[in-house]
Parts: C-alpha cells; structure tokens; sequence
C-alpha cells in the first residue's frame, strides 16, 4: 500500500496547564484561561463522542499529581540546565512552597479522559521540556522522558507510544531517545520555513507574524500529508497540519476566513486521502469557552460532510502510528 485508503483526522492536544505558560504571563493574568481548563476538558471530550472524534492528549508528567508534595517526592535527579533560568521549572518549585492546584495539576482530568476509550493518553515530556534550549542535554532529556513514561503507566497503567515537543522544540538528535524508550511517534512541525523548530531567541518576531497571517491566508500550503510522506522515518513523524488558535475579539471579522482556510484544507485531505492534522492546547479556549467551542463544532460538522462523502475517518496518533506500520 502506497497511499491511504481514505482521508484522515487527526487532532493532538498539548495539555499541560501553567507550567507551559510560567516564563511568557504572570499566573493572576492568565487565570481566567487555566480556570476554564475543566470547563473545556469536559465539553471537549462531549464533542469528541458526539462526532466520534478520536483524540491525542500529550499531557505534561507534572499534571498527574495530587499537589506539591506528591510531585516533589518523584522528581528525577537529572534535571535539565537551561542556561535561561526562567525556562527551568525545578527553580520555580524550589521558590515555591505551595501551588495552586487547579493551575498545575488534573488527576482527576486525567481520570475522565480515561473513560473514552478512543482518547489517547500521550507525553507532553514530564516537565515541559523544551529540546533546542541552551544548557540542557541528551541525557536529562532522556531521563525526563523515562520519568514521563513511568508516571503514565503508574497512573494509567498504559504505555506511552506518541509524544509532543513542548513548544515544538523537536530536535533529530534526540529521536533516538524515543526509540530507545519505545515511543512510536511524535508530532513534528508542517514544512514551511515559519514553522522550523526554533528555540526561544531564534522565534522572530517576522516568522510569528507570517504564522499568524497563514491562520488567514494561504501561505504555506494546506500542509496535508500523503501516507508515503510519513513512512520514511523512525520514530514515525506525524506533523501537525494547522494549529487552531482561539477566538480574537480583536480579528472577529476575519474568523470567517480562518475558519475556511481550515475547512478547505480538510477538503483537499479527504479528496486526496490524506493526513491532516490540528492542534491546540486546552487552555487556549479556556477564556471563552463557548465561542471556541462553537468554532470547533463549525470544524466538526464540516468533518461530519467529509466523512459522509468520501469516508474520510478520525484517528489518534497511536492509530495512525500503527496504521503505517502495517503499510509498511
């Protein structure tokens, strides 16, 4: 097999609360955001059942604990040493005495995800661990992932067998660590130059802002993918299609066309069997819950059109990932 039978849909969520926001906004800022994370995961996951939505969530190791103190009692002793030490999230335990819980920690999220069974529960690395930043190493990073993977299956009892970089850091050289831990896949970045992994010094301004405007415009390309453009490597690279970003007050009149630079992306996938796979965090519709979700459920039916018409399907990363495989 050369190609997929039909189109597919895939959406990966970075699930991961304040600790992939702590250097870029103050905590009573985005509050109102990381509140509405329970709201979200709820409504998300009716979504998902309604239109029979397969799902990734890479959820950060840190969020599978109870409070502080249970996480302070399984911190690996390899830890990265990020030459910016804002980056570093063992600093801001240490500083730390109590957190909020509802901010950085959802076992009990957790827990509700588990009940779908067509919901995959991945790795967002354990501490957010960022791949391309000075100072960090190999090592700790393949000691963090190792801490990620223990604390999944002690929680969840599963393996782990799909990852997500933290701010797309995705860095070739350390794919050999997911192979040795035994992770099949992770996302990897669409194709264009705007979406090169960088690490924060090299995130310019320029490129941020073409990405913004390929939101809208088409620039880059429907960044859709065929089954022979994910067979060449291992770990298996899914990468990611278009991220969705939340509602904008400031944009509203242009929704409308965000919202068809998605649809028609998605057209183009299940006409030519194709991959095309969105992305958010649960956090980014945490500040209007209601009108994020009404755009997803507008992305959604237009997938429930696809799926009539030309059996496009809904799978998850570890799916997909095993999909492949057995086309190879």
């Amino acid at each position: 097999m050369n190609k997929f039978e039909k189109g597919i849909f895939t959406i990966s969520l970075d699930f991961e609360l304040y600790w992939g926001m702590r250097d870029k906004k103050n905590l009573e800022d985005y509050l109102d955001n990381l509140l509405g994370v329970n709201t979200v995961v709820n409504e998300l996951l009716d979504a998902f059942r309604e239109y029979n939505i397969h799902t990734t969530w890479a959820i950060v190791g840190f969020l599978f604990f109870d409070d502080m103190e249970d996480l302070k009692n399984n911190l690996p002793s390899n830890q990265p040493n990020y030459r910016n030490t804002k980056l570093n999230p063992y600093i801001y335990i240490d500083e730390n005495s109590k957190l909020d819980n509802r901010c950085h920690f959802a076992p009990l999220l957790i827990d509700r995800i588990m009940q779908y069974s067509d919901q995959e529960i991945a790795t967002h690395t354990f501490s957010h661990y960022y791949c391309l930043e000075s100072g960090q190493v190999k090592d700790e990073f393949y000691s963090d992932i190792n801490q990620a993977i223990k604390i999944t299956k002690r929680r969840t009892g599963n393996n782990v067998y799909s990852l997500v970089f933290p701010r797309n850091q995705w860095n070739k050289d350390y794919l050999s660590v997911l192979r040795d831990l035994g992770i099949a896949c992770y996302r990897g970045n669409p194709k264009s130059w705007i979406y090169n992994a960088v690490n924060e010094e090299g995130n310019l301004f320029r490129a941020r802002a073409i990405r913004l405007l390929d939101a809208y415009v088409n620039i880059s390309g429907n960044n859709t993918y065929s089954l022979q453009d994910l067979m060449s490597s291992e770990p298996l690279n899914i990468p990611s299609s278009r991220f969705l970003r939340p509602i904008s007050n400031k944009l509203s009149i242009f929704e409308i066309v965000r919202l068809n630079r998605i649809l028609k992306s998605m057209t183009h996938a299940a006409k030519n069997k194709q991959l095309f796979h969105l992305w958010w965090h649960p956090h980014n519709f945490g500040g209007d819950v209601s009108g994020n979700m009404i755009f997803l459920r507008k992305i959604f039916e237009h997938y429930k059109k696809l799926n009539h018409k030309y059996d496009m399907c809904s799978l998850n990363m570890k799916e997909l990932s095993n999909l492949i495989k057995s086309a190879k």
